[in-house]
């Protein structure tokens, strides 16, 4: 290991992209706690104490790496590229223009990237309008219950002061967007990834003090060797594929021979990744955000509704968050599989290359065949991810009842998921150079 180590360092550009994503990562950390003008600094503190308490906040908090609880420059994060990432990969099914982009190959790829930029900028903006107003009545409606504190975030509240804060959070996504495509293109791995990595992992500390605090130095071993269990399994599911064997017919051009090669197609067992997790807590903590906007005044039907939800859908041991959030996760599972790969269009691109399946005739019988196999094997995979959401939680809540960690399933599933693909472009970068790599 240390000598695979050392050969990192040997190489002249592999070193400076590891040292030029290690440099991005650290300004973007930075960049985590500069707050925005205009916020009242020590009622962030006490907001903060609410977000460790749970609710929508907690999850929101998982992808800024704590900069939203700061109302730092980079308090949206990158939570708005991905939404509209996954909006353009939606639209392109509905819409011929971005399906066409998408055949196009790369200059398809750069019209759609840009496109993205600008629905990025557009969620961020609207996201960052929210948050203001949101945050000048105390961030009541993130927390489980309505905020009676009197908290005003921001004071001096007025048009120029939002537009202000607006521009600034705004500037921040477009700032970390870029830092993402520079780390993509000057650095080692997918930059957008490694920047969720670094603000899931920054959270890690924070929550394993949290377990220490309620249950002591017991608790928190027993956690540690929970995770360690739960990342060997995360790994073997990652890891885990379905290989359909491609055959292509031979053809001879001119004087030459070509086909008669074997190979075969991947079908990941966990095909969606982390995506359906994060659509169905976006459903789940729907309900909770429009609560927040309904009246709380004592016993009216307002303050009823908000006791409902907070007692049924955010607790993360209530039977009905447990249902209804393995159920969403499992449907988001199939639902972004049939977006991501497409039987028909798989079957027709072998069949244009002359490649078929043995034993499988090309056309029709194909399509019905990769259907059949996807549907089976993203079973497991969409029940294990959603374990992995909902079980580690439960636990924590069970065992330690006065704990608030929420979402550490994700985080692990998360920061897995990056390492493994930033390695595997390491090990890929290594071996060009003739050098052993990490992955056996």
């Amino acid at each position: 290991m240390l000598a695979n180590l050392k050969n990192l360092f040997k190489v002249e550009d592999l070193r400076n992209k590891i040292l030029f994503t290690l440099l991005m990562i650290l300004l973007y950390r930075i960049g985590a706690y500069l707050p925005v003008p205009g916020i009242d600094v020590s009622a962030m503190r006490t907001l903060r104490q609410q977000a460790e308490e749970g609710g929508v906040l907690s999850f929101l908090q998982l992808f800024s790496g704590g900069a939203l609880t700061q109302m730092s420059l980079f308090a949206l994060g990158i939570m708005p590229y991905i939404t509209a990432s996954i909006i353009m990969q939606i639209l392109a099914v509905v819409i011929p223009k971005l399906e066409q982009w998408q055949n196009q190959g790369a200059v398809g790829q750069r019209k759609i990237t840009q496109w993205t930029r600008y629905v990025t900028m557009g969620i961020a903006a609207m996201q960052a309008t929210g948050f203001s107003y949101l945050f000048h009545n105390g961030g009541g409606g993130f927390g489980r219950v309505q905020n009676t504190t009197g908290l005003d975030l921001i004071p001096d509240f007025g048009p120029p002061r939002v537009m202000l804060i607006v521009l600034t959070l705004t500037a921040g996504t477009a700032l970390l967007m870029w830092m993402g495509e520079l780390i993509t293109q000057r650095g080692i791995g997918n930059g957008m990834s490694l920047l969720i990595f670094a603000s899931v992992v920054s959270t890690l500390p924070s929550q394993g003090g949290q377990i220490k605090a309620n249950g002591g130095w017991g608790a928190l071993v027993v956690t540690i060797a929970a995770f360690m269990v739960l990342l060997v399994a995360i790994v073997f599911v990652e890891q885990g594929q379905r290989r359909i064997p491609v055959q292509f017919a031979k053809r001879v051009v001119g004087r030459r021979m070509y086909g008669g090669q074997s190979t075969y197609i991947p079908l990941k067992v966990n095909q969606s990744g982390v995506i359906p997790i994060i659509f169905a807590s976006s459903v789940l903590y729907l309900p909770q955000l429009i609560a927040g906007l309904l009246p709380s005044e004592q016993g009216s039907w307002g303050q009823t509704v908000q006791q409902f939800i907070s007692d049924h859908l955010v607790k993360p041991n209530a039977p009905l968050h447990v249902l209804i959030f393995g159920l969403l996760i499992i449907g988001f599972a199939y639902f972004y599989t049939a977006i991501t790969f497409d039987p028909v269009k798989q079957a027709d691109t072998l069949r244009k290359q002359g490649g078929f399946i043995p034993g499988i005739r090309p056309g029709p019988q194909t399509e019905r065949y990769l259907a059949k196999i996807l549907s089976r094997i993203t079973l497991p995979g969409a029940l294990f991810i959603a374990a992995v959401a909902l079980v580690p939680s439960l636990l924590l809540t069970s065992f330690l009842p006065g704990s608030t960690v929420s979402f550490s399933g994700i985080s692990i599933l998360i920061a897995v998921g990056v390492a493994l693909e930033t390695m595997k472009q390491i090990d890929s970068q290594l071996m060009m150079r003739n050098y052993e790599g990490f992955l056996k």
